[in-house]
């Protein structure tokens, strides 16, 4: 517990730093976070006996998130349907010898650990993009709070047994409940669209940062792995202190995008 709460006042701090000064020192940070987390991911997906040929798997990712970090984001969506084609045309040339979950999994791993990372930089981009950051980040780590807490004294019932036994519904309601709270007061200090979409978009965030922290577990629970890494001490790896985080990330930005919130 203590080198959890170390590595917390530490690592927030840093990480709300360099959000703040954006621009390449976000977009750097981001790139060694994502490629850190693909590791992880690839790891992983060997233990569990679904992931091969991750050399090309990291290159790509590599070379995706390069053009990412010098700015030709023109050529990102094309560069992804080019890696789509590379790993679905070799898995059918393989066949049987590769499986479909293997060139899922392939596939998914410029998806999750990679692209997922680079909304934090897009988002911090939007005007008031700062304030919208610190928004996932306090509305995340406030659902893990308050879903922690809820749940050692209240639980009972178990929210998903099989992928992390710990987990209950109850302290799921207390992290929801936490994050409408916390977009309360988020909405009285910047007064940042309205106070009913702003409490519905913590309601919305609050529930798939707790799906991401599932299915990196079930993903871990398929290894039979307990953390994704050892990096940082009391939290174990990259993916196991962002996994909320690439979910709820995205979807705030998409709000943002689409004009919901206003």
């Amino acid at each position: 517990m203590v080198k959890r709460v170390l590595s917390a006042l530490i690592g927030a701090p840093l990480l709300l730093g360099i959000t703040w000064l954006g621009g390449t020192y976000l977009a750097v940070t981001i790139l060694i976070l994502a490629l850190l987390a693909l590791r992880e991911f690839l790891v992983i997906g060997q233990q569990a006996g679904i992931a091969s040929n991750t050399g090309l798997t990291f290159f790509f990712c590599a070379l995706w998130l390069f053009i990412f970090v010098i700015g030709y984001t023109q050529w990102l969506l094309p560069l992804g349907v080019i890696w789509f084609i590379i790993v679905f045309a070799g898995y059918a040339l393989a066949y049987p010898d590769r499986s479909y979950t293997e060139a899922s999994y392939n596939f998914l791993a410029l998806i999750y650990p990679v692209l997922l990372f680079t909304y934090l930089f897009y988002l911090r981009e939007l005007p008031n993009g700062f304030l919208w950051a610190i928004y996932v980040f306090v509305t995340v780590w406030l659902t893990d709070t308050g879903a922690f807490l809820t749940g050692n004294a209240l639980g009972k019932r178990k929210l998903a047994p099989r992928v992390s036994p710990n987990k209950s519904v109850e302290g799921a309601l207390g992290g929801l409940i936490v994050a409408i709270v916390s977009g309360f007061f988020f909405w009285m200090w910047t007064d940042l669209g309205s106070l009913l979409v702003i409490l519905m978009l913590s309601l919305l965030t609050s529930i798939v940062s707790q799906m991401g922290d599932l299915f990196e577990s079930a993903i871990k629970r398929s290894a039979g792995v307990k953390d994704s890494g050892n990096l940082i001490p009391g939290h174990g790896g990259v993916l196991d202190r962002f996994d909320s985080f690439l979910f709820a990330i995205p979807v705030v930005y998409f709000a943002l995008m689409i004009g919901l919130v206003g």
